[in-house]
């Protein structure tokens, strides 16, 4: 059962890293998935939040770091040492050679700290930022599923790198989000003079 799972893990990886490959993706993805690319957003995010929330942003600024600081320790301190997996790049065993778009990373594989932080970034930030302004939640798992995808495409993780990291992410970013929620100190509000 585990090598049937794996082949297939190997057949999905071929398809997208080489299969998918076009001048589009080959220029863009690894940029999109590059973590720097997004500072400016996340200033953005956590400017327009102390703006509108005012304290409750504070707060809500913290506890997105806070899921990103679980998100990223159960995935690079806990999964990642245990299962040891090798990065497709760096794993001479592959029948086919990997497309490396970029620089193949340090460490293991399994599973992708990218996916178990975005998703849990944009999970969380879905139940909780989306509470107040709803069209925010397909833009953001959306965002964290392309970044996952990149993962595969750029030769860095294997798919069940990423969807495994992408289901722990998502399970953080729940569990937080819901403990969040239920805390109505700081629920993120619509502020009373109609800014939002």
């Amino acid at each position: 059962m585990l090598e049937q799972m794996l082949a297939l893990d190997h057949q999905l990886f071929y398809l997208i890293n080489s299969g998918s490959a076009n001048a589009l993706f080959d220029a863009v993805m690894p940029w999109w998935r590059d973590k720097t690319t997004w500072i400016p957003l996340y200033l953005l995010i956590a400017g327009a939040s102390l703006y509108y929330f005012r304290w409750r942003g504070l707060y809500f600024i913290l506890a997105v770091a806070l899921t990103v600081g679980v998100a990223d320790t159960v995935s690079s301190k806990i999964m990642k040492p245990t299962f040891e997996r090798v990065r497709p790049c760096n794993d001479t065993a592959l029948e086919v050679p990997v497309i490396q778009r970029g620089g193949c990373g340090g460490g293991y594989s399994f599973t992708s700290s990218h996916a178990t932080n975005h998703l849990a970034i944009a999970v969380f930030m879905a139940l909780t930022l989306g509470a107040v302004f709803k069209w925010v939640r397909i833009p953001l798992i959306f965002w964290a599923l392309s970044i996952a995808y990149g993962q595969v495409y750029v030769g860095v993780h294997f798919p069940g790198d990423v969807i495994a990291g992408g289901a722990i992410g998502t399970g953080i970013g729940i569990i937080l989000g819901y403990i969040y929620q239920r805390q109505p100190i700081l629920q993120l509000k619509k502020r009373e003079d109609g800014m939002v």
